[in-house]
């Protein structure tokens, strides 16, 4: 059933009133991400940003608010929709109205809401585009290429039949490892229209975001849906790339008494490995599971043959970006019904009785059941997307020569928020004398 929503001239959100929780919410955030607040600051003196629209799709959560306030301290524009169905923290879409900012997410959105709140986001016209699986680049491409589906008809309701939003997009800037896994594929086939910045591959985001992020997130997922146990249960994690290995290691620390890892990728299975973890096939690894996370951006990861060999109330859920890792369609024919057993779990029944659990709808455990990633770590990330943005402003006719790539965000960027995530947390470096540095500028020198 669809969510009771309140629509006003710049929002559709689910209650306006939830302003005074979200704005402590906030308080609470900012707090917590020092990085984020310097570039603020200077945003604030600079406005680097004056007169540019940003259309956002990301996870309206706390975190999102304070990369928000950056861009409107920027002098931006500002248009919010959620990239998740089930990620939106309500109170903070009210905040972030009060604030200024044209929002347009809920949780628990159907499909209708969520594309129609897409298309309220395209409906601007942003200069610049910010990503999280790469849905409003996605659609505005649809658009331009004429293409029709059902999202595109939804969208269109909102905006008309114009085709050309993506005309006025300059560049872009994806969140995630599913979004730039779109994205490339969208550049090799010569079908993506105007640059992106993947801040998913810079190491501030994909060395912490992905690994300590994903890692304690998902834990803090799977424990607020299921409040069962970890340490002494078998922990299979599917993937073991830098979100897997989060999960992975985390699962270890609370306890697991085994955890296995399965893998496509010859070496992170050897990683896998000499990290202590075993790795199998999930044909084999589903039979003796207790719990099953998915982190690798694939589809149909559990499936059938899967299902079939489960134990009684194995817990599945996943950490991926998209709910395709777990093929639930497949889990649904051989079950002969389901019950919402806990607020984020529905409990299926199979025709040989055996229970399984699915946690979180098959999407993001980590923001369907939990808040997402620490404000912490989301400095991080928030700061690399704040940067890229005013790349994008400052760097326009150099970027829009680049036509439809997926590019690298700078190297002194992301150099930038690491040694200001270092200062804040009172971390002291090292430096190198002149010596070394003529040395390791040398190839003169050998042994």
């Amino acid at each position: 059933m669809a969510v009771q929503t309140e629509k006003g001239d710049n929002y559709e959100i689910k209650d306006i009133t939830l302003k005074e929780d979200g704005l402590k919410t906030m308080e609470w955030a900012a707090s917590r991400m020092p990085v984020l607040q310097i570039i603020k600051n200077r945003f604030i003196k600079e406005k680097p940003l004056k007169g540019v629209r940003i259309g956002a799709c990301l996870h309206v959560t706390k975190e999102t608010s304070q990369l928000c306030e950056a861009w409107l301290a920027g002098g931006a524009e500002v248009y919010l929709c959620a990239s998740n169905p089930l990620s939106t923290q309500d109170e903070i879409t009210a905040a972030l109205v009060s604030k200024g900012v044209n929002v347009y997410a809920w949780k628990f959105m159907d499909s209708e809401g969520y594309y129609r709140s897409i298309g309220n986001v395209i409906k601007a016209r942003p200069h610049i585009t910010i990503d999280d699986g790469a849905d409003v680049v996605s659609i505005m491409h649809k658009l331009k290429r004429g293409e029709t589906d059902e999202q595109v008809e939804i969208i269109k309701k909102v905006i008309g039949e114009s085709t050309d939003y993506i005309d006025s997009v300059w560049a872009g800037a994806e969140e995630t490892t599913t979004g730039i896994i779109r994205l490339q594929a969208m550049s090799d086939d010569g079908a993506l229209l105007h640059p992106i910045m993947a801040t998913n591959s810079s190491p501030c985001k994909n060395m912490f975001d992905n690994v300590y992020g994903t890692g304690q997130s998902s834990i803090d997922g799977i424990l607020r849906a299921t409040a069962d146990l970890i340490a002494s249960k078998v922990f299979v994690v599917a993937g073991y790339g830098h979100c897997g290995k989060g999960v992975a290691t985390r699962a270890k620390g609370m306890g697991a008494r085994r955890v296995i890892v399965t893998e496509i990728e010859p070496h992170a299975a050897l990683q896998a490995t000499m990290d202590g973890m075993e790795v199998m096939p999930m044909t084999e690894a589903a039979k003796i599971a207790d719990i099953i996370i998915t982190a690798t951006g694939c589809k149909d990861v559990i499936r059938k043959e899967h299902f079939e060999v489960m134990k009684d109330q194995c817990n599945i859920g996943n950490a991926g970006h998209f709910n395709i890792e777990i093929n639930i369609p497949d889990l649904e024919e051989l079950s002969t019904g389901k019950t919402q057993i806990r607020p984020f779990v529905e409990q299926y029944t199979m025709k040989d009785v055996r229970k399984i659990n699915l946690l979180g709808e098959g999407r993001l455990i980590n923001l369907a059941a939990a808040e997402g990633h620490p404000s912490e770590i989301m400095d991080l990330s928030f700061a690399l997307q704040a940067l890229a943005s005013e790349y994008a402003v400052k760097h326009k006719k150099e970027l829009s020569e680049m036509g439809g790539k997926v590019v690298q965000i700078p190297k002194e960027i992301d150099d930038n928020v690491a040694i200001l995530k270092c200062e804040a947390m009172g971390i002291t470096l090292d430096t190198l004398t002149p010596e070394q540095e003529k040395y390791l500028s040398s190839w003169r020198v050998g042994t």
